[in-house]
């Protein structure tokens, strides 16, 4: 399913699932697509489990969350969707049950 499908949920009718202050952690690599600027094309921005906290809420094509998350340990503020993130605490919490 792409951004651009007729058919996908249309997130900004629904609370946004992370809030400003809210730590979060990358549920996968992510690369510069272009839209970082002084940054070549294909650098590594954000790897799979970087933590980082999320700074500010916006949306895209008026249907999509988008959170602007400054990540930790590179410094970097990369926008990413909803589903590229996963809260800190839940993920602690799958990492602590047996």
């Amino acid at each position: 399913m792409g951004l651009g499908d007729a058919d996908a949920e249309i997130e900004i009718y629904r609370e946004p699932d992370f809030r400003p202050g809210t730590r979060v952690r990358a549920k996968k690599l992510v690369k510069n697509d272009g839209t970082v600027g002084g940054r070549e094309i294909g650098e590594i921005l954000v790897k799979k489990g970087d933590e980082g906290y999320v700074r500010d809420v916006g949306t895209y094509l008026q249907r999509h969350y988008v959170y602007a998350v400054e990540f930790l340990t590179s410094g970097n503020i990369v926008g990413m969707l909803g589903r590229e993130l996963v809260s800190a605490e839940t993920a602690e919490r799958k990492e602590r049950a047996p």
